[in-house]
């Protein structure tokens, strides 16, 4: 599932390419028609992530509430407006071919095995479909003789447009139109996130509510209700770097360890919103920093490496099921 961080992603490409912009709106797949009707035409005023979830404001007090869920993902093409607060694997935005490697660049290139860096395709891990040009200025529509719109690729729930660039929504678990008294209660329903308000409350709000819960700190850091983003990934490797026992309950952890768990979210959140990945190992010489960033077995403690040793002390890692999700941690370190 797409994590906190590629919502963000997603908000600040809305924000650079469609905000102030009228925006022609159709559900190719039909199963958004009368949204997408609604839609059609208006002008996006604003575009904001909270968590895993994303609003986008259109005139007429509209709101769409897209939640992208286990599958979704948004496809960008056309002439992409690249925020510069985030970039590709190696700190640089440039032009891209199909496969998301910057063209020039040569052996500076890094390609994610998984996708997961890509600008253009954002949300579920996949392979970017469309060519796109990325530039800081505008200069018209893509490469001259190419069609215009894109052709729909797939089963696309909504397709947003604007003259020089496209976005396409498939497969979210939500796609739905709200008013600003519904986002509202849905924004409040959620838990603090370190990129909206103030960090400081955010923390405080995170503290207090971690402290009063007898349920294991692994269940509370995927409860979108107790903060926001977090997903399975960022879970295991935030228990690890604490070397936290996954099972003890939110109560018995102790306040200043509640506060690192924070302040470390608030960290990992940033790096993988300017990067596209969840890179969450320190103290990486330059070569293992690249690997890292070209593959997701470099680049994380315990992860999706069960029954491999741990990287610090050896003990096999350790696989579980919590909360109907899968738990990496290692049995000796986080005791």
């Amino acid at each position: 599932m797409p994590e906190g961080h590629s919502v963000h992603r997603i908000a600040r490409q809305f924000a650079r390419n469609f905000v102030g912009r009228s925006v022609s709106a159709s559900s190719p797949q039909g199963r958004f028609s009368q949204g997408a009707a609604v839609l059609d035409g208006r002008e996006m005023l604003s575009a904001k992530a909270v968590g895993k979830q994303m609003f986008l404001e259109f005139e007429d007090d509209t709101w769409l509430r897209v939640h992208l869920g286990l599958y979704g993902a948004w496809d960008f093409a056309g002439e992409i407006l690249v925020d510069p607060t985030i970039a590709s694997a190696n700190g640089r935005m440039g032009q891209t071919n199909q496969r998301g490697t910057e063209l020039g660049d040569g052996d500076d290139a890094i390609l994610d095995d998984a996708g997961e860096n890509s600008l253009t395709s954002i949300g579920a891990p996949r392979r970017t479909r469309v060519h796109v040009r990325m530039s800081e200025q505008t200069k018209g529509l893509a490469d001259e003789g190419e069609e215009w719109p894109p052709p729909v690729v797939g089963q696309v729930r909504l397709r947003l447009l604007t003259a020089s660039t496209c976005a396409d929504l498939r497969g979210p678990t939500a796609c739905a139109l709200q008013t600003p008294d519904e986002m509202l209660a849905t924004v409040a329903k959620l838990g603090p996130d370190p990129l909206v308000g103030d960090p400081a409350e955010g923390e405080e709000r995170f503290v207090q509510i971690v402290r009063r819960k007898p349920t294991a700190i692994a269940l509370l850091l995927m409860d979108q209700s107790v903060v926001s983003g977090i997903g399975n990934v960022y879970r295991a490797e935030m228990l690890y770097r604490a070397r936290l026992d996954p099972h003890t309950p939110g109560r018995d952890v102790p306040e200043e360890i509640v506060r690192q768990l924070w302040r470390d979210w608030v960290r990992l959140l940033s790096i993988g919103v300017e990067t596209g990945q969840m890179m969450t190992m320190d103290d990486l010489s330059p070569h293992q920093y690249r690997a890292a960033m070209a593959s997701r077995d470099d680049r994380h403690w315990v992860y999706h490496r069960a029954g491999l040793p741990c990287r610090v002390c050896g003990t096999e890692i350790a696989l579980e099921e919590i909360g109907a999700r899968k738990l990496y941690w290692c049995p000796s370190c986080q005791r």
